[in-house]
């Protein structure tokens, strides 16, 4: 069954401010779009239930790129590819653009925006776990004001978020502390292009003097939100990086996921494949360490 495009109404606000107002006069009524990867896939099946679409995509407050001496700041209606070109972004947050380079095909790149992967709340989505590792703050925006929400309380359970029915992500700010940190990032998927990730893994740690300082791991696909995997990073935090530590934070990782069999994997291969990726983690963890 196709959607009947008589049953909708799209409006192009010409600002943040505009689109606001729009969606505090009827909360909940307006959706927004942007690249409308997710939403089109929706109404081409006849499964998307809003009826009142706001689009947001060409709203300049959400379009940009800035840099703070803190943090930088990208816009929620950035696509994919933008953030593949930015210099910046490459050299100080390069996860993100490792993520970006994996999301759909060059098509999605181009329309995809980092805000609409995180308002759709896939758990599977390839950008949420390097925002995870580079724990990064999201700017609310409504009429009411604009509040900052750290990305690691954003989600509740599976689709369920904090963003209220008036408001729309502004700004994804990452702080820049990470410059000196060993990445790892992974995703494992049906084939190298255009796959939705069985497991997908983005992980940091500073290591000072062969011990591990500090440590952050996000991973997909294995519960119902983006995780970060608290329990594995409390094992390594403050140890001596040696071949031991890879067994023991492996040994962590089962209890803190809930995978699903799905029609792309099973519960059993996504368990062994999320440790397997851990313990890859803690190797090259190893690897650095010993060359100083």
């Amino acid at each position: 069954m196709r959607a009947d495009p008589r049953e909708y109404t799209v409006f192009a606000p010409g600002s943040l401010r505009e689109a606001g107002a729009l969606m505090a006069k009827e909360p909940g009524r307006w959706t927004p779009i942007a690249g409308g990867t997710d939403v089109m896939v929706q109404y081409a099946a006849g499964k998307l239930a809003a009826r009142k679409l706001v689009s947001i995509w060409n709203l300049p407050e959400l379009r940009s790129i800035e840099v703070a001496p803190e943090e930088v700041r990208i816009g929620a209606a950035c696509t994919y590819s933008e953030l593949q070109r930015q210099e910046i972004v490459a050299r100080e947050f390069p996860m993100l653009v490792s993520a970006a380079s994996w999301t759909g095909g060059i098509a999605n790149q181009n329309r995809g925006t980092l805000g609409g992967n995180i308002a759709n709340a896939s758990p599977a989505a390839d950008s949420l776990p390097a925002l995870l590792a580079y724990e990064a703050i999201l700017e609310l925006y409504s009429t009411r004001g604009a509040r900052r929400v750290p990305y690691t309380e954003f989600h509740f359970g599976y689709k369920e978020h904090a963003l209220a029915s008036d408001e729309l992500i502004r700004n994804i700010c990452l702080p820049r502390k990470t410059a000196s940190y060993v990445s790892y990032c992974r995703k494992v998927g049906a084939r190298n292009a255009q796959a939705i990730a069985k497991v997908c893994i983005a992980a940091l740690a500073k290591i000072s003097g062969g011990v591990i300082e500090d440590v952050r791991i996000g991973m997909g696909s294995v519960a119902p939100v983006p995780l970060r995997l608290k329990g594995t990073e409390r094992t390594l935090l403050g140890k001596k990086v040696e071949p031991a530590l890879v067994e023991q934070a492996r040994q962590t990782v089962a209890q803190q996921i809930k995978p699903i069999d799905d029609i792309r994997s099973t519960m059993r291969y996504r368990e062994a494949v999320a440790e397997n990726l851990v313990a890859e983690f803690v190797e090259k963890l190893c690897a650095e360490a010993s060359s100083g």
